[in-house]
């Protein structure tokens, strides 16, 4: 059975820093890419970092130099080290896996983790 836990979410003060983990079981880990998605309250799911199985990374531009994404693949668990946080980074963190089977993406997903950041 597949799962994904995610952990670490909370509240945060503006400027200050969480770090999210996600924890894998039932499938072959390194040879996935590992990505953090985040939803806010009334807004589409956003992209926030990716890893592939060769540990090349991407952010997108509203969260690059602030959060890093990394993987222990010894552990099958993805983390999320997010610095500097502001109130837009309040968001459902949700971990995700995929990999190409196919010419088809075949994807999983954790429940999420909130996150909220407030003075």
């Amino acid at each position: 059975q597949v799962r994904l836990v995610e952990s670490g979410g909370g509240l945060a003060q503006p400027g200050g820093s969480l770090r999210l983990s996600c924890a894998a079981s039932g499938f072959t880990f390194p040879f996935y890419a590992m990505t953090w998605y985040r939803q806010a309250t009334g807004k589409e799911r956003e992209l926030v970092a990716t890893i592939t199985s060769a540990d090349s990374t991407n952010y997108p531009d509203s969260v690059k130099g602030r959060f890093t994404i990394s993987r222990d693949n010894a552990k099958n668990t993805v983390y999320l080290q997010m610095n500097s946080l502001t109130p837009e980074d309040t968001a459902v963190y949700y971990c995700n896996a995929f990999k190409w089977v196919g010419g088809q993406r075949l994807d999983y997903w954790g429940q999420g983790t909130q996150v909220t950041v407030s003075s």
